[in-house]
C-alpha cells in the first residue's frame, strides 16, 4: 500500500466526490449582513448559566462572573415556587480558572470539580451553601478524582474515585462530607476502566479492558468477589447504564450482533438473552435517562439530523410537550429537577442562540425566566444551520452541517472546513459559537461527521481503523470538494480549522493535499502518531493495545505512521499556518506543535505560533479565548479575505 499520496494524485480523486443531496440552503430573510459584533461577545462568560435547583427545591444555584479575573463561580438564591427571592449569595471564590460544572448534594451542599492550569487532574471539592465553608475532598497533588455518585438516599456520603494509588487506575472511594474521612469501597485491581453503582449507591460493576478486550464484571451486592459476565473485543460495547428498581437487572447500550447501539435489558444470570428495549435503525442511542421518584425508565436520547428522544412513559412525553408548546421554535432540554420532580429547569435554544433558561412549574404549569445565555448578540443575526450530507470518493454517505453567512448569498464565498475532535465523537445541530463566529465574518462553515464519528453504527466507526491521514482524510477532502462542485466555495479562499484531532486533521489537510487551502488553524492538534502515543497520561495506558489497533502499532505499522504524521513531512507545508497551545495539554503535549513549528523555522517559512501557560488541551480562560479568536479573525482575513 503506498500511503504519501502526491497531491496531484489527491486533487484528483477528490473531484471524483459526488453530491447525494442538493439542498435548498436557507438563510435568514435579511437584506444586508449583520454588523461584525466583537469577538468576546460570542465567547464571554454569560451574565447567569448553569442554572441548578436544589434537591428540596428551595434554593437555586447558578454560575456567574465575578472579581477581577471574571471567573465563574457557584451563586446560590433563594427559590418561591418558580420565582427567585432577594439577592443571590456568592459561594465561591475562584479566581485562576472558571468553575466548569457542578451538582447539588441534597439541598444543603453543593460540589465540583477543578483543576490546575488545565492539566486535568481535577479535585472534588464541597461547599456548605449554609456556611459557605470549601473543603476539598480529594486534596492530592498529581492525582485525578471525579465524582461517580452522589448516593442520593445518603445524606452524609458521596462516592469518588481517584488514582492516588497508582495513576493507571482509578479507586472507588465512600468520602463523609463531616469528617472528611475516605473510605475504599472498591480497589482497581489493574484492569477496571468504568464502575457502576446500582440505585443502593453499591458499586455492582466494573467494566475491564486489556486494551483490546473488555469485560463486565459483576456482583450481588456490595462486598464479594466480581466475575465476568460479558467478554467482547472493542469493537462491541456493552456500555452499562443503570440498574432495574429492584437492583437484580440492568439497562445497557449494546451492539451485540447488531450495527447500531440499542437500549437492552440484562439479566446477569443469563447475560447473553439480552432483552431489546428500543433500537433505532438508522442511528446509535446515546443514553437513557431514569426516574429516581417513580423507579422507572423515562426516554432514550439519539441524534440523528438533530436530536431526537424515545418515550417510556406517557407522563414524562406529556411534559416536554407541554413545555415545548410554551417554547414554540426552540429545541428543549431538561437540565435539573427537583427530588419531587414537580420543578425543572428548562433549556430553550435552537441553531442560532444558545438560548434561555427558565424554571417551570409542574403543578402550577408555569414557565418563569431565569436569564438569557448570550444577550449580546440578536438571535436574529445569526446564521442558519442545514444539515447536509455528500458521498465520500469510495461511496460513505458523510453527514455534515453547513452554515451559511447571512445576507451574502450562496456562491463563490470564503469557506472554512472544521472538522471535530475526537476523533470518535460527532458534530450535532444547534448553537456552535465558533461557527456562527465565522459565518458573521462572512465564511461559510462546513462541519462534517467523517468516518469513525460516533452514531451512525458500528461499521461506519470501524472504517475508520487505520486511516488517520487517509480515508478519513479522504472524506474532509471530499468535503472541500462538494462544496467547491455546488459552486458555495471560491476554490482559492477554502481555510480549514480544527481541535485536538481536528487539529491533525487541519495539518494533514495542508501537508498531504497542500494545494486545497489558502489558510489553516491548527488548535491542540496531534502532529506526530509516535510522539502522541508515547505522552497519554499514565490512566490511558490500559487503553494502549486499542489505540494501536484503532490508530496503529508504533512497531508493526511504522511504515504508515510515519507516512501520515505531518510533523515528519513538514517540508511538504506552504499554506500559512496558524497553531495555538496549551502548555499544560496532556493528551496532546506541547512537543506536537512544537516540531512542527521547529520544522518549519528551519526552512525559513513564517508559522503564528500561540502558547499559553496557564491553559491545557484548549483554552478555557476568557481572555485567553478573547486573543485566540481575534488572532484568528485577523489570520482568517489576511489569507481569505472573508469581510
Amino acid at each position: 500500500m503506498k500511503f504519501v499520496r502526491p497531491a496531484v494524485l489527491a486533487t484528483a480523486a477528490i473531484a471524483a466526490a459526488t453530491s447525494c443531496v442538493t439542498p435548498a440552503f436557507a438563510q435568514a430573510e435579511q437584506a444586508a449582513a449583520p454588523k461584525a459584533y466583537p469577538v468576546k461577545d460570542f465567547f464571554r462568560n454569560s451574565p447567569k448559566a448553569y442554572f441548578r435547583l436544589s434537591e428540596d427545591g428551595k434554593t437555586l444555584s447558578f454560575m456567574q462572573p465575578s472579581g477581577e479575573a471574571n471567573r465563574r463561580n457557584i451563586f446560590v438564591q433563594p427559590l418561591k415556587g418558580s420565582q427567585p427571592q432577594g439577592e443571590p449569595r456568592q459561594l465561591t471564590q475562584e479566581t485562576a480558572r472558571d468553575i466548569s460544572n457542578y451538582f447539588w448534594k441534597g439541598s444543603r451542599t453543593i460540589l465540583y470539580t477543578k483543576d490546575f492550569g488545565g492539566d486535568e487532574n481535577f479535585h472534588v471539592v464541597a461547599v456548605d451553601t449554609v456556611t459557605g465553608k470549601v473543603t476539598d475532598l480529594t486534596p492530592y497533588p498529581g492525582v485525578r478524582a471525579s465524582l461517580e455518585n452522589d448516593l442520593p438516599d445518603d445524606p452524609n456520603h458521596i462516592l469518588v474515585s481517584h488514582n492516588k494509588r497508582d495513576p493507571k487506575v482509578f479507586d472507588i472511594f465512600k468520602v463523609d462530607l463531616r469528617t472528611h474521612k475516605a473510605e475504599l469501597v472498591a480497589q482497581n485491581p489493574g484492569n477496571i476502566v468504568g464502575w457502576s453503582m446500582d440505585h443502593a449507591g453499591r458499586v455492582r460493576i466494573g467494566t475491564t479492558s486489556d486494551g483490546v478486550n473488555t469485560s463486565v464484571l459483576y456482583r450481588d451486592g456490595s462486598t464479594g468477589e466480581f466475575k465476568p459476565i460479558i467478554t467482547t473485543d472493542y469493537k462491541t460495547s456493552v456500555d452499562v447504564q443503570f440498574f432495574t428498581a429492584d437492583n437484580k437487572r440492568f439497562y445497557a447500550l449494546s451492539n451485540r450482533g447488531r450495527d447500531k447501539q440499542a437500549l437492552v435489558l440484562i439479566d446477569p444470570a443469563k447475560p447473553d438473552a439480552e432483552q431489546v428495549v428500543y433500537e433505532n435503525p438508522e442511528v446509535d442511542l446515546d443514553n437513557a435517562a431514569w426516574s429516581r421518584l417513580r423507579k422507572v425508565l423515562t426516554l432514550a436520547n439519539y441524534q440523528t439530523a438533530k436530536a431526537q428522544r424515545k418515550f417510556f412513559t406517557a407522563q414524562d412525553e406529556a411534559l416536554y410537550k407541554k413545555i415545548e408548546s410554551k417554547l414554540a421554535g426552540y429545541e428543549v432540554n431538561l437540565q435539573s429537577a427537583t427530588r419531587a420532580e414537580d420543578k425543572f429547569i428548562v433549556a430553550a435554544y435552537n441553531d442560532k442562540t444558545p438560548g434561555t433558561r427558565y424554571v417551570y412549574d409542574a403543578k402550577a404549569d408555569t414557565l418563569a425566566k431565569l436569564a438569557d445565555i448570550n444577550p449580546w448578540i440578536p438571535e436574529k443575526d445569526m446564521a442558519v444551520i442545514t444539515p447536509v450530507s455528500y458521498t465520500s470518493r469510495d461511496g460513505l454517505k458523510i453527514n455534515g452541517y453547513l452554515t451559511l453567512p447571512v445576507a451574502r448569498g450562496d456562491k463563490n464565498l470564503p469557506c472554512i472546513v472544521n472538522p471535530h475532535g475526537g476523533p470518535w465523537a460527532r458534530d450535532g445541530w444547534g448553537y456552535n459559537p465558533e461557527v456562527q463566529f465565522l459565518a458573521n465574518r462572512g465564511y461559510c462553515v462546513l462541519q462534517m461527521n467523517f468516518r469513525g464519528s460516533t452514531g451512525y453504527g458500528r461499521q461506519f466507526w470501524e472504517a475508520s481503523f487505520g486511516q488517520w491521514g487517509l480515508k478519513m482524510q479522504d472524506d474532509v477532502s471530499d468535503g472541500v470538494q462538494w462544496l467547491i462542485k455546488q459552486g458555495i466555495a471560491d476554490p482559492k479562499r477554502v481555510g480549514i480549522y480544527g481541535g485536538s484531532y481536528g487539529g491533525y486533521t487541519t495539518l494533514a489537510g495542508v501537508t498531504f493535499t497542500p494545494d486545497l487551502y489558502a489558510a489553516a488553524v491548527d488548535y491542540v492538534g496531534v502532529s506526530n502518531l509516535f510522539t502522541f502515543m508515547k505522552t497519554i497520561p499514565p490512566y490511558w495506558k490500559p487503553m494502549l493495545e486499542k489505540m494501536y489497533a484503532m490508530v496503529g502499532d508504533p512497531e508493526k505499522d511504522k511504515d504508515r505512521l510515519a507516512a501520515t504524521s505531518p510533523a515528519l513531512h513538514a517540508d511538504q507545508i506552504k499554506t500559512p499556518l496558524f497553531i495555538a497551545q496549551g502548555a499544560r495539554d496532556p493528551r496532546v503535549n506541547k512537543a506536537e506543535s512544537d516540531q512542527v513549528v521547529e520544522a518549519l523555522k528551519k526552512r525559513g517559512v513564517d508559522v503564528q505560533y500561540m502558547v499559553k501557560d496557564n491553559e491545557g488541551h484548549g483554552f478555557h480562560n476568557e481572555e485567553n479565548q478573547f486573543e485566540f479568536y481575534g488572532a484568528m479573525e485577523e489570520f482568517f482575513a489576511k489569507h481569505l479575505k472573508g469581510m
